[in-house]
């Protein structure tokens, strides 16, 4: 599935150059992408435009500490955890971004997440909405999970 979502995010720069599903599904299935990836991908998806669409409407603001439960702390991992974290710290994602994420990963039902599908989850939620990471964060969203040293959070 996320060979897929890298797929689209590489050859459709906006999401409204996207075709619809139907369509989209006999392009994927052309290129050579499995059936049933294409449906799981498909789902997921139109899961995530509905999410992202709520933050576009919404503009509140948090200044508390997000707690992770332990059933979210089992499936994200604490490489995933801090990832977020970091990204929320640096303004990348705003705290409703923050929750779309952890429900599309948890979403997956892969214990733990890997911090490399989780960049991916990141960049299709900012596509989605039509925002661009900058140069610095779109280099460490696409970099190699073992090239990275570990982050530490001020």
């Amino acid at each position: 599935m996320f060979d897929i979502l890298v797929y689209l995010y590489e050859t459709y720069y906006r999401p409204d150059a996207c075709p619809e599903p139907a369509a989209l599904a006999r392009k994927l299935s052309a290129v050579g992408f499995d059936d049933e990836e294409i449906s799981e991908a498909l789902v997921w998806l139109t899961d995530l435009n509905e999410m992202a669409g709520v933050e576009q409407t919404l503009t509140a603001a948090s200044t508390g500490t997000r707690y992770y439960v332990e059933e979210e702390q089992d499936a994200l991992g604490t490489a995933a955890i801090g990832f977020i974290q970091f990204l929320e710290s640096a303004q990348v994602l705003s705290p409703l971004q923050r929750e779309i994420v952890i429900e599309r990963a948890l979403a997956l039902e892969e214990v733990p997440v890997s911090l490399g599908k989780l960049k991916v989850i990141v960049l299709m939620l900012l596509w989605s909405q039509g925002k661009e990471p900058d140069a610095l964060m779109f280099d460490d969203l696409f970099g190699s999970d073992e090239d990275q040293m570990p982050r530490l959070l001020h």
